[in-house]
């Protein structure tokens, strides 16, 4: 072991054992270097290690600190060990904390003068246009005027819902199942709303059409890849045919493409590429594949809904906030954006590629779904089940799963559905909690005849 790993797990170990206290000072450097007998770069590389792992911290002319919520590695049994498949947050582990909170620094000091007085309603203009050369490697061609900064991509979800479209109609097509944040915004508003189920094989283009002709469609809400929460990404193909249909019938769409970061097929292109007018509305996240606090998000307006969107947002929360803007566009412009999504991407592939191996393996065809991006996937389990049910089952397992059916319109719920997530659950125990899933289905079956 490196003479560096050797400090860094005394230091675990006197935390363990109570000697040094979360939040207390370190040794000094010259003291450990004395004491392991090794040199100041060394106990100063051990240290860095220590900092980037968010263990300790330095304090400018004082010395280093342990973090006051640090809690020491301890061995876990292989019965304490929790599978959680529920949290759909992304991996702590490559999360570029230390990345970003540089470039909250920078923010302070470039902005430091504009954060005592309110912001733009639209978002920072440097901020928008560097998201709008940005987007271009997306295949999102638009200009930094139809950009609009969002508190997180649910706030433009939620005043889509209520605001009034050019088209003059009134109702509101969506997949079901859907994510719940939406649906919530739903059920809060109470609009007149179709849904269109999402099966292994899409949607069907026929209904989808039929709605579009009848039901006086303002807008079709579409997760348009890596669909939350069945992990379906639809094809060019099916997304050029559902354009022509909003065309046709002088329908909206509104394409949620909250993870499209995470795509690896550098030819699969948004459906905004299909029609960059205005007919498709963009909306983008940051949340999932950068830091979830930080509540950032876009949306691509058209120019004949500008006017009322950026009313709406005003009386909504007056202005994105300005710090995390000015990160945000710091962390992009510095290349540290990409180089991370491209970390990522090659994460979650690897675990949706484990996910889709062992759903073979342990469940029966065509009861699950899964994505490339491993973020989310649905195992539907015989109608005479439930769902919630199992969640419990599984819970006395350590293995930790989400009930779908709040992810449905109260007319479309199924309740026999779970959503798994492996964005929080290492490589090792992805085939180990679905063979638990598919036990713990089968005995429930077994009790029920």
């Amino acid at each position: 072991m490196p003479k560096y790993e050797e400090i860094m797990k005394e230091i675990d170990k006197r935390v363990t054992e109570g000697k040094l206290k979360p939040g207390s000072k370190l040794p000094s450097i010259r003291m450990l270097s004395n004491e392991f007998s090794c040199s100041r770069n060394t106990v100063i590389k051990a240290y860095e290690e220590l900092e980037k792992k968010h263990i300790i911290y330095a304090v400018p002319k004082s010395g280093y600190y342990i973090v006051d919520r640090y809690q020491p590695s301890k061995k876990k049994s292989a019965k304490s060990i929790i599978i959680d498949f529920l949290s759909a947050g992304p991996d702590k582990k490559i999360m570029p904390f230390r990345d970003f909170q540089h470039c909250m620094n920078q923010a302070i000091d470039i902005y430091k003068e504009e954060m005592f007085s309110y912001s733009e309603i639209q978002g920072m203009q440097s901020l928008r246009d560097q998201l709008a050369k940005h987007l271009q490697d997306h295949q999102v061609f638009t200009s930094a005027e139809r950009i609009c900064v969002v508190t997180g991509s649910q706030q433009a979800l939620n005043l889509f819902v209520s605001l009034p479209f050019p088209n003059g109609k009134n109702n509101i097509c969506l997949e079901q199942p859907t994510h719940h944040a939406f649906i919530e915004s739903i059920q809060v508003q109470n609009p007149t709303v179709y849904g269109i189920e999402v099966t292994n094989k899409g949607i069907d283009l026929d209904y989808l059409e039929y709605l579009f002709k009848e039901k006086d469609i303002k807008f079709f809400y579409i997760v348009s890849r890596f669909h939350n929460p069945t992990g379906y990404s639809y094809t060019n193909l099916e997304k050029k045919k559902i354009v022509e249909l909003a065309q046709k019938y002088d329908v909206y769409i509104v394409e949620d493409d909250y993870m499209g970061d995470l795509d690896i097929n550098s030819k699969r292109d948004p459906m905004f590429a299909f029609d960059p007018t205005g007919r498709v509305i963009y909306t983008k996240s940051f949340s999932k594949v950068l830091l979830p606090g930080l509540r950032l998000g876009i949306t691509v307006i058209p120019e004949a809904m500008k006017k009322h969107f950026i009313r709406a947002k005003y009386a909504d929360d007056l202005h994105t906030p300005l710090l995390t803007q000015g990160a945000l566009e710091i962390y992009i412009k510095s290349g540290m954006y990409d180089a991370h999504i491209k970390k990522m991407r090659t994460i979650y592939h690897k675990k949706g590629k484990l996910l889709q191996e062992a759903f073979m393996e342990y469940l029966p065809a065509n009861t699950y779904s899964c994505s490339h991006s491993g973020f989310y996937s649905t195992v539907e389990i015989p109608s005479h089940l439930n769902a919630k049910k199992l969640v419990e089952v599984l819970e006395k397992e350590n293995v930790l799963v989400q009930d779908a059916s709040i992810m449905y319109l109260p007319q479309y719920k199924k309740e026999n559905v779970i959503r798994l997530s492996v964005s929080q659950v290492d490589e090792e125990y992805i085939h180990i909690g679905i063979e638990k899933i598919a036990s713990s289905i089968l005995k429930m079956e077994l009790k029920e005849i």
